[in-house]
């Protein structure tokens, strides 16, 4: 640096006090190209701690950093902005990115004003940078600008000060089919989205004072010709420093198109529900009361639907044990699904119907619901009840029955032999099979026979199937009459238990 009057030094120490407190960035720069001066916010814009680190001239800072224009395209040699003040140019704004010299990604984004201070005799005395950190701001509008662009919504922002359309995503361009070039750079009055909007005026003075423009319907002039209904909403937002305002669409076209599915959907499900066989209604998953109920349902419990909808289970009275409803309806609310859970109704004329429920997420209208099917098992199990009945007094005394009756009933439940001989006699059953055969007839079941012989219960049923392949028949009824057609009584089993090896 050259010998400079004493003055020269006084007042770069009074102006780099003032300068030192700012929050803006500051470098000072001697004609020379050396760099005399940056204050703290300078240096935390280049990530570093000291003048040193930054480049003691012009020269050295450009091998430390590598500058880009917004566009990614590299700041060329000569076209820094400290170059530029040296040759003395002033300029208002120089946008740029900033990244350590040899890494591709930069870290800051600067927006640079510069200023010259001249001698009185009118010679360039000092060179001044002044640096702002935009890099949150450049970041956030990266961001939005993915966001916008990304979204499926159909959508254009207006600059306000003039009114054309500076940026549009490809939801509209899908929406009305023009093409990317036809909307940039239009005015509003050449694509007037607020065309037939049913409040236009109140719209448009809202849109002059850059306000909030709500919802309503407009008819959007396509570019083949034709037109397009949509609800337009107008929400003013800034864009890099400029006032705008954003305009939103709903295409009523395709949301009818997706409605009308919808219905036809819903429709499809309420008929499937209303012809299902098996009682089943629709609870609403929120609150567990009734959505809907099909025919067999109301049938079954004895309630029109309109009695049942909109209210619960409790409400209606229908847990025939109001403790263990209470339970499932907690096992609802918890799990959002049920299996197999056996219940007990209410129905109507106070009868007791016994059900198994099971209940499944669905999604009706929109609105998170519980398809529930509450299966009748009262007539299985007194089907169930009734041969067990008829079992046991066979097993009681079959003195009455003829020879002719009990062939009969044999060869209605014997499935004929593929070979067409006739099943196996006594004679093919070992002695372990006997004994199980004995207490059959009898009518214990498999966990009485266990115990009486002292084998386990799977050995049980391993016999009984056996005893099955063996005579040719299914189902112990069938099987205690093919034994006492052949005179077998079922007297009580050897008391000596045979070996457990079976």
């Amino acid at each position: 640096m050259p010998n400079l009057p004493s003055h020269h030094h006084a007042n770069q120490q009074q102006l780099r006090l003032i300068l030192a407190a700012l929050q803006d960035g500051v470098i000072l720069i001697e004609p020379d190209q050396s760099i005399s001066w940056a204050n703290r916010s300078a240096l935390r814009m280049h990530g570093v701690s000291s003048i040193a680190d930054l480049g003691t001239t012009v020269s050295e800072y450009r091998k430390r950093f590598e500058l880009r224009y917004r566009n990614r395209h590299r700041v060329p040699e000569g076209g820094y902005p400290m170059e530029r003040v040296l040759t003395g140019e002033t300029f208002d704004e120089v946008v740029v990115d900033v990244a350590p010299a040899g890494q591709n990604e930069a870290q800051w984004t600067h927006r640079i004003r510069s200023l010259v201070l001249n001698d009185a005799g009118g010679v360039p005395d000092c060179l001044v940078l002044i640096l702002n950190d935009e890099t949150e701001r450049f970041d956030a509008e990266e961001r939005f600008e993915a966001t916008f662009a990304a979204n499926p919504a159909p959508a254009v922002i207006l600059r306000l000060s003039d009114h054309r359309y500076i940026k549009v995503n490809r939801g509209f361009l899908e929406m009305t089919g023009y093409d990317e070039g036809q909307v940039i750079g239009r005015s509003a009055l050449e694509i007037d989205v607020l065309e037939g909007a049913a409040r236009r005026e109140f719209a448009i003075e809202r849109l002059q004072q850059g306000r909030t423009i709500p919802q309503m319907e407009a008819v959007l002039q396509l570019p083949g010709g034709g037109e397009r209904r949509a609800v337009v909403a107008g929400q003013p937002i800034e864009v890099g420093n400029t006032d705008c305002m954003l305009f939103t669409f709903v295409d009523l076209e395709r949301h009818k198109l997706t409605e009308d599915a919808l219905r036809q959907s819903e429709d499809s499900f309420a008929a499937a529900l209303r012809l299902s066989p098996v009682p089943t209604f629709v609870l609403a998953r929120s609150d567990l009361r009734v959505v809907m109920a099909n025919n067999a349902f109301t049938r079954e419990i004895g309630y029109p639907e309109g009695h049942l909808v909109g209210k619960g289970a409790i409400e209606l009275g229908l847990w025939g044990d109001l403790v263990a409803g209470q339970e499932m309806e907690r096992r609802l609310e918890r799990d959002g699904r049920l299996r197999g859970a056996d219940v007990s109704l209410r129905t109507r004329d106070g009868s007791r119907l016994d059900c198994v429920l099971s209940a499944e997420p669905v999604t009706v209208g929109g609105r998170a619901c519980l398809l529930v099917l509450a299966q009748n098992v009262a007539e299985h199990r007194r089907s169930e009840a009734e041969v067990a009945a008829a079992i046991q007094a066979v097993m009681q005394d079959t003195a009455w029955f003829s020879h002719a009756v009990l062939t009969k009933l044999a060869q209605m439940k014997r499935p004929h032999a593929a070979d067409g001989q006739a099943a196996s006699g006594l004679g093919d059953l070992s002695a372990r099979g006997r004994d199980v055969l004995a207490l059959v007839c009898r009518g214990m079941p498999d966990a009485a026979i266990a115990h009486k012989l002292g084998i386990a219960r799977n050995t049980v049923r391993n016999h009984v199937a056996a005893l099955y392949r063996k005579t040719g028949v299914s189902g112990r009824a069938a099987l205690v009459i093919w034994a006492r057609e052949r005179g077998f009584t079922g007297g009580p089993p050897r008391k000596t238990p045979m070996p457990t090896k079976d």
